[in-house]
């Protein structure tokens, strides 16, 4: 990707809305790497890559600035962070992995429980 694509390219690939993606940007968690000359945002890979974290963590249930947290901190890892902010980031995304595991957890039983729902809403109707 030489320029970057374009927000309506990104739509494509994310299932976002455009809406959505000029929240995310004006809110800060993702903002685009660039701009065309006529003010369209452009996307790199880093940026699509930034998206799709997010994109996962939204059916979670997580806020918007969880979200920021936890990209703050694979920012900070991924960039070689001080020992103290390394430290600090690695403890951020503990936490964002383990309640991301007791959210997952509980989708799980709900999933369960409308999958029983629908097998005796079929049973009433044989």
């Amino acid at each position: 990707m030489d320029d970057g694509l374009k927000i309506g390219e990104i739509t494509e690939k994310t299932g976002l809305s455009i809406p959505t993606l000029r929240h995310y940007d004006s809110v800060g968690l993702v903002t685009p790497s660039g701009r065309s000359p006529g003010g369209f945002r452009l996307y790199n890979d880093e940026d699509i890559r930034r998206i799709l974290l997010v994109r996962r963590m939204k059916p979670l249930g997580f806020t918007l600035e969880q979200m920021r947290d936890f990209l703050d901190a694979a920012d900070a890892l991924r960039e070689g962070a001080a020992d103290t902010d390394a430290a600090e980031a690695r403890a951020t995304l503990a936490q964002i992995r383990d309640e991301a595991r007791a959210r997952y957890e509980k989708l799980r039983k709900q999933v369960a429980y409308a999958e029983e729902f629908i097998d005796l809403v079929d049973g009433l109707e044989a």
